[in-house]
């Protein structure tokens, strides 16, 4: 298993912007596609962004334009810069494989977002 450590959440005003981290000490995190999730209370949990080891993304409709995934291969980190945040972008974000093509590793406590109207 692989250890997931997300940082970067707090607290910001609609309008304003966040960058997430999520250190990993996987060996194989160059090889892996790795996603950005967010759960908000009440709701399932949704793959918002991810990106392949070759730097191909998806992005949810609802943050595309606003959200970016990046990763730094040599410190093992991926990263989720988020613009323009509104309101019902509020929710715990946690990072791990992309879902789609990967068994996920064990959840990490993730970050939480909080953007105030």
């Amino acid at each position: 298993q692989v250890p997931l450590a997300e940082s970067g959440g707090g607290l910001v005003q609609a309008g304003g912007s966040l960058r997430l981290a999520c250190a990993t000490s996987g060996t194989t995190f160059t090889l892996d596609a790795m996603g950005w999730y967010r759960q908000a209370p009440g709701k399932q949990r949704e793959l918002v962004a991810a990106m392949d080891s070759e730097g191909t993304t998806f992005y949810a409709t609802s943050v595309k334009g606003r959200f970016t995934i990046s990763r730094d291969n040599v410190k093992n980190t991926l990263y989720l810069q988020m613009d323009s945040l509104k309101p019902e972008d509020t929710a715990v974000y946690y990072c791990n494989r992309d879902w789609r093509r990967s068994i996920v590793d064990l959840w990490g406590q993730g970050t939480q977002v909080t953007v105030s109207s």
